[in-house]
């Protein structure tokens, strides 16, 4: 009933400041209209702000379950879906069991399958070495790029300050950048002392029972239910009472009757009120979101196995991550841009050798023979990573049905090379890359394949009729005759001196390519740009890497990352892509105001400002944009 009134108390006040902004804005306040408007609003007050559906969940019942709670069709075929929240499931007792469904789970297996083949034996998660230096190297560089969880802004700039360097340094790495430790202060007491800045206390013998893994300082839920059993005197059922408060008191309140009971109970105990008030305040940050410590550690088993594969199969990391799109946290461009960095090949989209899903093609021969391994590199089939095909799964607009059917009567010998080739399909065949037939033409496809005239126009437009018809101008000429209205010019023989077409200038051409999928092969667009940026001091991120702290300089880049978390308090971080990696840009609130325009409109973004570098963490403090 307190908790009720409470709750009405909080609406009438958050209406009486409606009410003051309705004055401020002219309106009529005493108008019928406006009152039953405020009204309706103050009801509304606490509702959930969409009712969303679990991907996987289901809820077991000793009896059929549509005696038991109401059920709905789903917008799916043959799925349906249980009405009731799932705290209405909990306060009723029953059984209630989550799926998580992770699209890295997919990308892993694609990963697993390409390794198995090019190995030639079965290659498993089970398989992975554990804690393989190399891998711990890679991931304190924060060379992350596409793995799982700890690829974002804020995780590659924890990574070079925690280093993680066994396990469990990636389940504390999973679960220390939440809003929840963020919130609650535990993120920079944890790093100097993990750093060796701080001593390593404990308030108490028996807290160290529960703390002493995370050097002192709660970072998991399951800590916070020790402390209060140890520090306050709760019962394990009423720590678990705790967590759930924990769960929901953003939503809906109800951590307040915890508050005095925690505070008097380690006070009561011999603690200090400034540290019962402390731990009050970090329970509170775990309310807006904090990691169970089991979740925490089954995290950081696909963590460090996405890094493993990255860092020792590279090109089958790559072409299992494009194969499981869409997913994670960057686009295939990055993904793309970041393999080649690493030194991977990657070939284009061609109607002569690519599959719908992308595939890995034995590296050439003389790159064989010159090949040297990379340091601490696991030992591989050949001497470096094969070369990845990209697949007609990436053209923009083009129906998986027309490019199965491009490549079923490849295979199937209506056109292209006529040697003996599999009917796999799958992401994990091998491709044969024989020279084409001289008679195969772009018609001769469209016809086998079946293809609309778009559908050629389309292939043409992302440069994959490159073997059929010769570069991009002269592909769309192709698809342009076949679009002729009238199957007689269509099936008119070609001239023996067919119309030569200059190729396109490199800008146009990267230009079609990321219309086409998305990314490109080609140099980076910046690298075209990057005497011009020079003579305006706008320095590469390669030249950042040098630049001290505290410098004033400039960079420019595409925009790849916006990003505003709400523990943040207003700053915007953004990241820009140039040709030779990342700029991490930090916008302050003032600022962010002042540049809204080309901070959350431009896609090419210059940025002046102060290079901060803190050992290996660099970001550019931005002043003007």
């Amino acid at each position: 009933m307190l908790e009720a009134l409470s709750q009405d108390q909080r609406w009438r006040e958050e209406s009486a400041v409606r009410l003051d902004r309705l004055t401020e804005l002219g309106l009529p306040a005493d108008d019928l209209a406006i009152t039953q408007l405020r009204e309706l609003c103050a009801q509304l007050l606490g509702f959930p702000r969409h009712l969303s559906q679990h991907p996987g969940g289901f809820v077991l019942t000793q009896g059929p379950l549509c005696q038991m709670v109401p059920i709905e069709n789903a917008s799916m075929p043959e799925r349906t879906v249980v009405q009731w929240d799932k705290d209405d499931l909990d306060a009723l007792g029953l059984l209630k069991v989550d799926v998580l469904g992770l699209g890295m789970l997919s990308a892993l297996r694609r990963a697993l399958d390409f390794i198995s083949q090019q190995r030639g034996q079965p290659f498993a998660l089970q398989d992975i070495p554990a804690e393989d230096p190399a891998t711990y190297a890679m991931i304190s560089q924060a060379d992350t790029v596409g793995v799982f969880q700890i690829e974002s802004r804020a995780q590659m700039s924890m990574l070079p300050r925690l280093k993680p360097q066994c396990f469990y340094d990636l389940v504390i790495e999973v679960a220390i950048v939440r809003p929840g430790p963020i919130s609650g202060g535990m993120v920079h007491p944890y790093l100097n002392r993990r750093q060796g800045k701080v001593p390593v206390t404990y308030p108490s013998p028996a807290l160290q029972e529960a703390l002493q893994r995370t050097l002192g300082v709660p970072i998991f839920q399951e800590q916070v239910m020790q402390i209060a059993i140890l520090a306050a005197g709760f019962s394990p059922g009423e720590a678990d009472g705790l967590r759930r408060a924990m769960a929901a008191w953003k939503r809906k309140g109800g951590l307040e009757p915890y508050q005095q009971r925690l505070i008097s109970g380690m006070t009561e105990r011999g603690y200090s009120l400034e540290f019962a008030q402390s731990i009050y305040e970090q329970i509170k940050g775990f309310g807006e979101y904090g990691f169970p410590e089991s979740h925490a550690a089954s995290f950081a088993l696909l963590v460090y196995a996405s890094c493993w594969i990255k860092r020792h199969h590279p090109a089958e990391f790559l072409a299992a991550l494009l194969n499981a799109q869409p997913l994670g946290f960057y686009s295939p461009s990055q993904l793309v841009q970041d393999a080649k960095r690493h030194g991977i090949e990657v070939r284009p989209v061609d109607v002569l050798h690519s599959h719908v899903d992308c595939t890995l093609e034995a590296p050439k021969p003389t790159e064989i023979a010159a090949a040297t391994p990379a340091p601490h590199h696991t030992a591989h089939p050949n001497p470096r990573p094969p070369a990845v095909r990209l697949g007609l799964r990436l053209l923009s607009g083009l129906p998986r049905a027309s490019a199965e059917r491009i490549v079923a009567t490849r295979l199937a010998g209506l056109w292209g090379p006529n040697a003996s080739i599999s009917t796999d399909t799958s992401a994990n065949t091998s491709i044969d890359t024989s020279t084409r037939a001289p008679t195969d033409t772009a018609a001769t496809l469209a016809r086998a394949a079946a293809l609309a005239p778009h559908e050629l126009t389309l292939l043409a437009s992302a440069d994959a009729l490159q073997s059929l018809s010769g570069h991009r101008r002269e592909q769309l000429w192709a698809a342009t005759a076949w679009q002729a209205p009238t199957a007689l010019l269509r099936d008119a023989p070609l001239p023996e001196d067919p119309l030569a077409f200059a190729p396109a200038p490199e800008g146009e051409e990267i230009l079609w390519d990321y219309a086409a999928t998305g990314l490109t092969l080609r140099r980076h667009p910046l690298a075209l740009l990057r005497t011009r940026l020079g003579g305006m001091g706008l320095l590469s991120s390669e030249q950042l890497r040098a630049v001290p702290n505290g410098r004033r300089v400039g960079a420019c880049g595409i925009v790849t990352v916006r990003q505003q978390p709400e523990t943040a308090k207003g700053t915007l971080f953004i990241s820009l892509e140039d040709e030779a990696g990342s700029v991490q840009v930090i916008v302050w609130k003032r600022e962010r105001q002042a540049l809204r325009t080309p901070l959350l409109r431009a896609r090419l973004l210059a940025v002046r400002g102060t290079w901060q570098r803190e050992g290996e963490v660099c970001n550019l403090i931005a002043s003007h944009a």
